[in-house]
């Protein structure tokens, strides 16, 4: 294999991981710098010495002197791209907010909830077995193109000051409309009908009542029409699941996938939430190659523990290797 050609040490850059559902994307970053801030690839040799022996005092861990961020968030269910941007490379982040984006999703018939996806509690449920995939593509075209998209109440996004998901908890009233956002959806297909055929089942986190009443009075600030009443014939079972069907779309930034997945099931008459989320692409950060420009991202799992010993004839650890060969280079 030929010896890799790195400029001057310490680099800034930027890379792509594939983060796995579950964790938070701030954790990743975190178990991420964990690993880098003790590698002679980022940190200058002089520093690494100054900081040889250190150790977290309590709870803080100690950083060291690499400064790292992510370009762009995603929910703990959601797996896929995450853009990692290291010492001058964080300086390139923000692009990353606002560039084209894929997805992945799959969206559960019958039911939604306060959060859009199968992380919540459920809401309301409604009738599902008269949907077939005929009638969900029959409606795709509504959310297709340059739309106006309104965030879901259940998001970080602050009115006032207050994340507008402290209003709905709380039963507080908007202090005004939810203001829809214009977004582009280049393209939105339905890849897959699973029909009963998977494995996927509501939540088992059900809204109070009381809770029930907050939302509603949070959401009839803005919408007189809420009703948040169960409309579903039967429960689901184990014998007779939900439908499910896949999405694929390529979108600008700023657009709420949950939200595309939560209104194209009002659109046909039912309800429903996202039960998987992978982002396949930001930008020319890819999970498969699909041009020559792109970037496929590392696994996560690269930067455990047990692959920071180990060094190879060229004093590169395996981690370190791996970022070498899917880093691109930022020296402004």
């Amino acid at each position: 294999m030929p010896k890799i050609s790195l400029p001057p040490l310490p680099v800034s850059c930027l890379f792509g991981v594939r983060k796995p559902s579950g964790p938070t994307s701030m954790s990743v970053v975190n178990d991420i710098q964990a690993v880098v801030q003790n590698s002679k690839l980022f940190v200058e040799a002089s520093k690494l010495e100054q900081t040889a022996g250190k150790k977290s005092k309590g709870r803080k861990r100690f950083k060291g002197n690499v400064k790292i961020g992510q370009g762009g968030t995603l929910d703990p269910l959601a797996d896929g791209v995450l853009v990692i941007g290291i010492g001058k490379g964080t300086k390139q982040l923000s692009s990353f907010l606002d560039c084209t984006k894929e997805y992945i999703t799959t969206c559960l018939l019958g039911c939604e909830t306060d959060s859009y996806d199968s992380e919540g509690a459920i809401v309301r449920t409604a009738p599902w077995k008269h949907i077939a995939r005929e009638a969900v593509e029959g409606k795709i075209g509504q959310f297709t193109g340059h739309i106006q998209q309104v965030p879901p109440i259940f998001s970080a996004l602050k009115m006032d000051g207050k994340p507008l998901y402290e209003y709905a908890r709380k039963g507080i009233p908007l202090p005004r409309p939810i203001e829809p956002r214009a977004v582009t959806v280049h393209s939105l297909e339905l890849v897959e009908w699973l029909g009963s055929d998977h494995s996927f089942s509501w939540p088992s986190k059900k809204m109070s009542d009381e809770e029930k009443l907050s939302l509603k009075k949070a959401i009839q600030t803005v919408d007189q029409n809420v009703d948040l009443k169960d409309e579903a014939e039967s429960a689901p079972s184990d014998l007779e699941r939900p439908s499910a069907f896949v999405l694929k779309m390529k979108v600008s930034g700023g657009t709420y996938v949950r939200s595309i997945v939560h209104d194209l099931a009002h659109a046909v008459g039912s309800a429903g939430h996202v039960v998987t989320l992978t982002r396949s692409r930001q930008g020319k950060f890819v999970l498969d190659q699909e041009e020559e420009e792109d970037h496929v991202c590392m696994p996560f799992d690269v930067f455990a523990a047990e692959n920071s010993k180990e060094v190879d004839e060229d004093g590169w650890t395996r981690w370190e290797k791996e970022v070498i060969n899917h880093l691109q280079i930022v020296s402004t």
